[in-house]
């Protein structure tokens, strides 16, 4: 799969001009090894074949079941989202995100982990939905790693946003504030998932596509609504996902293409998402066993 190329021509990593596969440095941008020792057609077939919106899928789905057997008998049961989830111990060994975790535990890597932990069945049949409607949208418009990058960055962004509201309201300065909320842990992808969202409403404003502006923002709006009168909702997360993904976009820029290095940034992001999750259960084993 990842046979390396030691003669001919191959893009250059960062600008797509042609360059010599042991060129130096590319004669257009100016990047060192443009070539990537080699492998850069072999991380460009990668991108296209090894399919990034099945594996959020399949992790997502993957963490679920494994903090449902972390619950052990304690598989929560009541409630709408939270109808067959796992308890408070399975997610915060897992890695789930919040004030507690991050402020109080310093557990910061969460901000990344919590993305791929759910609060109960519909709460990831729900996610999951979105994921297989917008990921592809947004994988066909920008390319599939800066998809990845986007989904990614919108889940820290809203988890970072979520935690430091969170613990404002907790501790008292926003606690008045409405709409706002507040809780000790937050998980779910629904955060990356308004990435997506805010990624495609800039690719319609920059591209001055009236339809996939118009369709991702309502898409945004009545999701953002139904987070505001439905309990337990991390408002913040979704606010701050938007954000992160609208402002990723902007970085992207979605009119120019898809590079290598896009496509490396993409497993990095996957590669760290699966490290947050080891390195939480690792360092929760201690934590869930003492409460």
């Amino acid at each position: 799969m990842l046979k390396r190329q030691t003669s001919g021509s191959v893009v250059c990593a960062s600008c797509g001009y042609l360059v010599g596969v042991n060129d130096e440095r590319c004669y257009h941008c100016g990047r060192r090894n443009p070539g990537l020792w080699g492998f850069a057609p072999a991380v460009r077939r990668l991108g296209h074949d090894m399919g990034f919106v099945t594996f959020v899928t399949g992790t997502c789905i993957a963490v679920y079941i494994l903090t449902l057997v972390a619950s052990g008998p304690d598989i929560v049961g009541s409630g709408l989202f939270s109808f067959l989830g796992p308890n408070w111990r399975a997610i915060l060994l897992f890695g789930a995100s919040g004030p507690a975790p991050v402020i109080e535990l310093h557990r910061w890597w969460t901000v990344l982990s919590a993305t791929w932990l759910h609060a109960g069945l519909l709460h990831i049949l729900f996610n999951l939905m979105w994921i297989r409607q917008l990921a592809p949208a947004v994988g066909e418009l920008y390319g599939p790693g800066r998809m990845v990058v986007i989904y990614t960055v919108g889940g820290i962004v809203g988890f970072s946003l979520s935690t430091v509201v969170g613990y404002q309201v907790l501790t008292g300065p926003l606690k008045s504030v409405p709409f706002i909320g507040g809780a000790p842990m937050s998980l779910g992808a629904s955060a990356a998932i308004f990435g997506l969202l805010g990624a495609l409403v800039y690719y319609g404003r920059r591209t001055g596509s009236s339809v996939v502006r118009g369709q991702a923002t309502s898409w945004a709006v009545g999701m953002f609504v139904f987070g505001l009168v439905m309990p337990g909702v991390d408002n913040m997360a979704h606010a701050g996902g938007f954000i992160g993904g609208y402002l990723a976009g902007v970085f992207f820029d979605p009119l120019r293409p898809e590079r290598v290095t896009h496509l490396l940034w993409a497993l990095v992001c996957l590669v760290l998402s699966v490290l947050s999750i080891l390195v939480s259960v690792i360092t929760g084993l201690p934590l869930v066993r003492g409460g």
